[in-house]
């Protein structure tokens, strides 16, 4: 289903707390704290499970065929938007820098990382 609404570009049901994770701390509803990563090395966990971070890197690139057609709050919604800063934030860091995470920033956020994600880890 995410993938669907990604790739036609219109987010529409509710699946960002567990396709695109934030760190701890962000999140203030039951699903967004139930589905948190709590550190970096949990960050990188979640990557390396082979459902978790091929998932999260499709769901990246379907993001990314949107680049420079969609903003990413046309295709998810403001407040998703700042969700999925804060999950490529995270990710960017966690994988030093491993696409898709750093152009995701940058075509939707002229590659500017969310501070808040940084500053909590």
């Amino acid at each position: 289903m995410a993938l669907a609404e990604l790739r036609a570009g219109e987010k529409r049901s509710h699946w960002m707390w567990f396709v695109f994770p934030q760190i701890a701390g962000l999140g203030r509803s039951d699903l967004a704290r139930f589905y948190t990563i709590e550190s970096p090395s949990e960050a990188r966990d979640y990557l390396d499970h082979p459902v978790l971070g091929a998932r999260l890197l499709t769901c990246t690139d379907a993001m990314l065929t949107w680049a420079g057609r969609r903003s990413a709050e046309t295709i998810l919604g403001a407040i998703d938007a700042i969700k999925f800063r804060s999950s490529m934030t995270l990710f960017d860091t966690v994988s030093a820098g491993r696409a898709p995470f750093g152009a995701a920033l940058t075509a939707f956020y002229g590659g500017q990382r969310d501070p808040e994600t940084l500053r909590r880890l």
